[in-house]
């Protein structure tokens, strides 16, 4: 049996990056794959590639700040397959400035997707996991949320932000049988270091006692686990999947 057997799973922002990877582990472990991002073409590829690995999946495009675009998808994920069992709040975003220079619009650009995106998508499906009894919620923190960074005080408020929620929820849900955990990836080689220099990469990797950047499929194998019954006693955790750079 496969660890997500039919198990129906709304991946946000799994169009690329983690949350891809994310997708494309959920569909090899049985899940009903979910996919939800902003482009339609990417959402149709990743949901070809899913449906490659013998899953069912369906895609949606869908803007996480907007509370119809999210009502909406969900309301037809209820329709379509009668359940919500796991939602994995992945689709985030970054524009980084030090504090003297960041603008308002970058302040609450960054705020607007990773931490009320992450509310929205997350109270649209909770009573519906509430009368199911069951469900699994998995939010996308990062080290930067633990530690802070320089250059990102929009992102880490964010992901510090996220881990509150976590805390707060798997109290408020974990009664009704629902768990809720964090991730806190540390680096990871995705699109969105494509902008970097390769030496500044190169430095980046140094600092991890495990001397390379992580994978994507590194951190999709911790929301399987996660999101799947051997993680059934696991409620309010943030776990931190890092290679130990912040030993």
């Amino acid at each position: 049996m496969k660890r997500l057997n039919k198990k129906v799973s709304i991946i946000t922002g799994s169009a690329q990056g983690i949350g891809l990877a994310t997708a494309i582990k959920f569909a090899e472990e049985g899940a009903i794959v979910v996919v939800c991002d902003i482009k339609q073409a990417a959402v149709d590829a990743a949901v070809a590639q899913c449906q490659a690995m013998g899953a069912q999946a369906v895609g949606f495009v869908l803007d996480v700040t907007q509370r119809d675009m999210v009502d909406a998808v969900v309301a037809q994920v209820m329709h379509q397959f009668g359940r919500i069992d796991v939602l994995v709040n992945n689709a985030g975003i970054t524009q980084d400035a030090r504090l003297q220079k960041m603008t308002l619009e970058q302040f609450d650009r960054v705020i607007d997707v990773n931490l009320r995106g992450v509310f929205h998508c997350t109270q649209a499906v909770a009573d519906h996991m509430v009368a199911q009894g069951s469900g699994a919620i998995l939010n996308a923190s990062s080290v930067v949320g633990i530690y802070g960074n320089f250059g990102q005080t929009n992102y880490a408020a964010t992901k510090f932000g996220v881990i509150g929620f976590t805390k707060t929820w798997s109290r408020e849900l974990g009664p009704k049988g629902i768990r809720v955990n964090a991730v806190a990836p540390g680096f990871i080689a995705t699109p969105i270091l494509d902008t970097m220099p390769e030496k500044v990469i190169a430095e980046m990797a140094q600092r991890v006692p495990l001397k390379r950047m992580g994978t994507a499929t590194e951190i999709a194998n911790v929301y399987a686990f996660l999101a799947s019954d051997e993680a059934s006693y696991v409620n309010g955790a943030v776990l931190e999947v890092s290679g130990g750079m912040t030993v």
